[in-house]
């Protein structure tokens, strides 16, 4: 799968289950929407998106959570928006 597309479907799924701030989820539910083939290159891009600042690490006792950075919201909606 194209990069953008994995970026875009990432983050239309976080934004539509409101995984925003403080209600986190695994990295591996956020990846859960694409194939098995597609996941390895998803959980690398979500990688990308934490370092440019749209998403968001909680770490807990188990694993690290990761939600939508609420003060980036604006951007991110502008990103989904442009074709």
């Amino acid at each position: 799968m194209n990069a953008a597309i994995i970026t875009r479907r990432l983050l239309e799924n976080l934004l539509r289950n409101r995984i925003i701030g403080a209600k986190h989820t695994s990295e591996d539910n956020a990846i859960k929407c694409f194939p098995k083939d597609s996941r390895g290159d998803a959980k690398k891009i979500l990688k990308k998106l934490e370092k440019e600042g749209y998403l968001m690490h909680h770490p807990t006792s188990y694993e690290i959570q990761i939600s939508l950075n609420p003060a980036r919201l604006k951007e991110i909606r502008e990103l989904l928006e442009s074709p």
